[in-house]
């Protein structure tokens, strides 16, 4: 950008920009680092999102460096707008506290959760649950026979796909660990076994499903016994899969495989490959954790794809608080040698404006006058001495405005000009001396 008037090109006022972006970009990545902070401390053990050793963010990290694509949400609703056919949905420990409803007197807890699930293996997708109860739990209070005591609560489960987690150990030393194997026909080869805590549950299954983990002992110094589990055996199950509707739902009874601690130091390849089931994208479910995203501004954001809109939006404000901020140009170094000329105002705007003011028209040309007087005293007094300009000085101060106002401009350039040798004292009033010193003496003189 240039400036004409002056007849140099003007630098291009960088610095006005690159400060308010640099507080711009300040303040939004401490806001993203506090909000990633309060999601890794409030999150329960499991979430994507916690770096410590009972997170599981380094397990989608893994996937990231992989190659696929992963998307962790705290929104559960935006499974429904996922690609089933190449999307795993992953479901890590947990407890949904908001999927509780009241219907006829009875609380209801998981059902939302369940239709979520079969709306998304119904359109062929692939789940995996880990550590999370599978039932829909109803709850009522019946009241005792014959007395009017209080009721009590009855809870009654709905097991819709066959399977039911347990906390009872199956015949084994509590305080000794358990390692979980891989079903050689059901798992790919090189599968590893699965440490386990010696507390950790078991799963309950019907016929309808496929065993990919089972009870496996361990020896006295520290090694691995194999163990293998057939399909449909009574046994504990650790890992198991099957059929929901065009898609598929893996269950784990136990999450601590995929910890970060467990991931660094083993990270077992072949199995994240298999839970991940060939598909391009994984969608991780934090709501579990506690960690909900409200249906407000950036739900809307999300839920409707404007994100480009919004950075729009920014760039807008952002070039508005700039531009009211300061000129669009850096204005030169003054010379404070060279004298200031004001540009683009005639006689009759500076007339106007004075007008304007609270003066009455018959006092405007003496006032101009009197400021004349005040800002230059010495060429005031020479202008009232001389018998030539002093006759019309007086002259001029009873005409109207815009006349007087020119009579005073003619006799301030004229006094200037003879003053550096310009034009003779005695010059004819009514010509005009069209300089620049005559801008310059109305500037002064507003």
């Amino acid at each position: 950008m240039s400036d004409a008037r002056m007849g140099k090109r003007a630098a291009w006022n960088w610095r006005g920009p690159l400060l308010a972006a640099a507080i711009f970009a300040g303040v939004f990545g401490a806001l993203l680092l506090m909000a990633h902070m309060n999601q890794s401390n409030t999150s329960d053990e499991g979430s994507s999102f916690r770096q410590d050793p009972y997170g599981t963010s380094l397990l989608f990290d893994s996937y990231e460096r992989a190659g696929y694509k992963v998307r962790r949400t705290s929104d559960e609703t935006t499974l429904a707008d996922q690609d089933a056919t190449r999307t795993t949905a992953f479901f890590i420990g947990g407890y949904d506290y908001a999927d509780i409803e009241t219907r006829d007197g009875k609380f209801i807890r998981g059902r939302k959760f369940h239709a979520l699930l079969e709306d998304f293996l119904e359109r062929g997708g692939r789940v995996v649950l880990l550590k999370h109860d599978l039932t829909v739990s109803v709850t009522s209070i019946v009241a005792a026979e014959g007395k009017s005591l209080p009721g009590v609560p009855k809870t009654e489960k709905e097991n819709a796909w066959g399977v039911e987690m347990t906390y009872d150990p199956p015949g084994k030393d509590e305080s000794d660990p358990l390692w979980a194997a891989p079903q050689p026909s059901a798992m790919p080869a090189g599968s590893e076994a699965i440490y386990l805590a010696a507390d950790a549950p078991w799963l309950k299954t019907d016929a309808q499903w496929t065993t990919l983990y089972g009870r496996q002992a361990s020896t006295t110094d520290g090694g691995v016994v194999a163990q293998k589990v057939s399909d449909g055996s009574s046994g504990p199950v650790y890992m198991a899969t099957r059929r929901v509707g065009n898609g598929e739902l893996v269950v784990a009874s136990q999450q601590s495989f995929l910890l970060n601690e467990t991931i660094k130091t083993h990270p077992n390849p072949v199995l994240l490959d298999f839970l991940a089931g060939g598909r391009s994208n994984v969608w991780v479910d934090e709501t579990l954790h506690g960690l909900h995203q409200n249906q407000g501004v950036l739900w809307l954001v999300q839920r409707y794809r404007l994100q480009a809109a919004l950075l729009l939006f920014w760039a807008t404000l952002l070039a508005l608080l700039w531009s009211t901020s300061g000129d669009l140009v850096r204005r030169p170094s003054r010379n404070r040698s060279a004298e200031v000329i004001r540009h683009g105002q005639g006689a009759g705007v500076a007339a106007q404006r004075l007008l304007q003011r609270s003066l009455r028209a018959e006092q405007v040309v003496s006032e101009c006058w009197e400021q004349f007087r005040r800002r230059s005293p010495q060429d005031a007094q020479a202008i009232s001495d001389d018998p030539h300009w002093g006759a019309r000085l007086r002259a001029g101060l009873l005409q109207t405005p815009l006349a007087g106002y020119k009579e005073l401009k003619d006799l301030i350039a004229q006094r200037r000009a003879s003053k550096k040798g310009l034009a003779p004292a005695g010059r004819d009033a009514k010509r005009p001396l069209a300089t620049a010193k005559a801008a310059l003496e109305e500037g002064r003189i507003r």
